[in-house]
């Protein structure tokens, strides 16, 4: 009696036992494999556009990317960290930036910009602020501001405010 009772507990412990290691294997199967898909995404970034960020951004780490078309334009929309700093990065397939945009610190946002906002959405909470920089013909010139705002209803928001203080875009506009 006392041999079967031992049967009965040891045998869950060996099956729960190799569960676990097949688990495991399997995570670590599916960790490897979307490391592998990860990598196969990027090497689907055309050369000329890499070597453009790689020029640009020397640093760049990607954290995202997306593949979008306007009009005839197809562009690669680029989200990256350089020195532990958040960019993003709009590139043409033909290698030309059409724009990149870096996170900056509330701080930093001309006095003008951030009276537009508080007045567009008083009592709002910044969440992210970035500074655009419009590209044409190899010159760089500040856009504006892209901020995301939790209204003070509770809203997510984003509205884009030009340097002289005037709004470019809202999300949050009716």
């Amino acid at each position: 009696m006392k041999k079967s009772t031992f049967r009965f507990a040891v045998f869950p412990l060996i099956l729960l036992l190799c569960l676990v290691v097949a688990c495991k294997k399997q995570a670590e199967k599916t960790e490897a494999e979307s490391m592998v898909r990860e990598d196969v995404k990027l090497a689907e970034i055309p050369q000329v556009v890499m070597a453009t960020l790689k020029a640009k951004f020397p640093e760049a780490e990607i954290q995202k990317w997306t593949q979008e078309k306007e009009g005839d334009i197809v562009l690669f929309d680029i989200e990256f960290k350089q020195q532990e700093q958040k960019f993003e990065a709009d590139i043409k397939e033909d290698g030309s930036v059409q724009n990149w945009e870096k996170e900056i610190a509330a701080e930093e946002l001309p006095e003008i910009v951030k009276l537009t906002v508080e007045k567009t959405y008083p009592g709002a909470g910044l969440k992210e602020i970035m500074m655009i920089m419009d590209v044409a013909d190899g010159r760089e010139a500040l856009e504006g501001y892209e901020i995301v705002l939790d209204t003070a209803d509770n809203k997510e928001v984003e509205i884009t405010v030009a340097p002289d203080g005037s709004v470019l875009e809202n999300s949050g506009k009716d």
